[in-house]
């Protein structure tokens, strides 16, 4: 392995996002945290923690050759998916704003759905690796692992979490074209889920609400249209350089979430457009770097592990920024690396090590 090749803008890119995350935690989060906890620090001490934990994971995944990872793919999606179902048990699961998607364990707080995407893109790696010379048939290569996704998303939906189970299959669909499966396969595949998709959007009155709100929320500015238009306040008063860290306004019991779904907007107040622009820049060049690994890695394993790595993480962001832009539907879903919460950050920092580890053994 040539310690060398390990990519330096990557690294730089990520310790980048971090920081500004933690920064932007602390804006964000302090009101809330002065109001129910005493301590305007009280968030941003428990995310400090929670990055060292996944830096840490990130130094060391970076180090642990990617291909050990076939070996244990089945127990790692098997174990995702037993947390899945554990999470839904009325007496265990976390019940937050309507959500059933938190685990107590001792002090810990953990997102199964967070473990359950790293897990996911690890196992259809590993798979397609095994059956590549199926994948030229629907039935006996396309079908199973759709077959895993359709468990893993219907899951996820009934916590329910929408972003999340949206952002998986994207990933798992996107891997399977780098793996070669036949356009006409997935356009058959993308044709048929549309009425389900459609039953997932309106066949709940929160979602059927959250989606007339979409397209018109003044309608109902004060219940359906609230968070979308103070999210859209939050972002329009910044202007090109914003009101000046710590300056948000919104944050003020305004915007729903500011520390969490809608960071983004608290970004695009504070340091104004510049601001969001960087956010948008780093991740773009995120994109870059990922997807140059996955072309240069050295075998089908690290090229589908990068890909999915890659794809999950900005698929997520591209998401979390057109919910808080107002370009579709509001649905739950964090900002990688930058929101709060520990599951999610420590898993996107472990993918992340897992990517520079491909990354240190590609043909770069």
């Amino acid at each position: 392995m040539n310690k060398q090749n390990i990519d330096p803008v990557l690294i730089m890119v990520i310790l980048i996002l971090v920081g500004l995350g933690l920064v932007m935690v602390l804006s964000a989060s302090s009101v809330h945290a002065l109001s129910r906890y005493g301590d305007s620090y009280y968030f941003l001490k428990r995310q400090f923690g929670w990055a060292a934990l996944g830096l840490l994971a990130m130094f060391i995944l970076s180090r642990l050759d990617y291909h050990i990872y076939s070996r244990y793919a089945k127990i790692m999606l098997l174990v995702a998916v037993a947390l899945l179902i554990i999470v839904l048990i009325p007496d265990i699961g976390r019940l937050v704003g309507g959500s059933r998607r938190w685990l107590w364990i001792g002090p810990l707080v953990i997102q199964p759905s967070e473990i359950a995407k790293l897990a996911l893109v690890v196992y259809m790696a590993t798979y397609i690796v095994e059956k590549k010379d199926r994948f030229g048939s629907f039935f006996n290569g396309l079908l199973p692992p759709l077959f895993l996704l359709g468990i893993v998303f219907v899951l996820i939906i009934e916590e329910p979490d929408l972003g999340t189970a949206i952002t998986i299959a994207g990933t798992v669909i996107l891997m399977l074209f780098a793996a070669g499966a036949r356009l006409s396969h997935l356009g058959f595949l993308a044709m048929a889920s549309m009425p389900l998709l459609y039953y997932f959007v309106m066949g709940e009155d929160y979602r059927r609400e959250r989606m007339l709100a979409f397209l018109d929320p003044w309608q109902d500015p004060m219940v359906t249209g609230f968070h979308i238009i103070q999210s859209l306040f939050a972002l329009g008063s910044g202007g090109l350089f914003g009101l000046g860290f710590g300056q948000s306004k919104q944050k003020f019991f305004y915007l729903p979430a500011p520390s969490t779904d809608f960071i983004f907007a608290v970004i695009g107040e504070e340091l104004g457009f510049i601001g969001a622009f960087l956010v948008v820049a780093l991740f773009f060049i995120l994109a870059w770097r990922g997807f140059v690994i996955a072309l240069n890695a050295r075998d089908l394993l690290g090229t589908l592990l990068a890909t999915g790595i890659t794809t999950m993480i900005i698929l997520q962001a591209l998401i979390n920024m057109a919910v808080v832009s107002g370009s579709i539907p509001i649905t739950g879903i964090s900002l990688p690396f930058i929101s709060y919460g520990g599951s999610s950050l420590v898993i996107m920092l472990s993918g992340v090590g897992i990517l520079m580890n491909i990354s240190r053994q590609a043909r770069i």
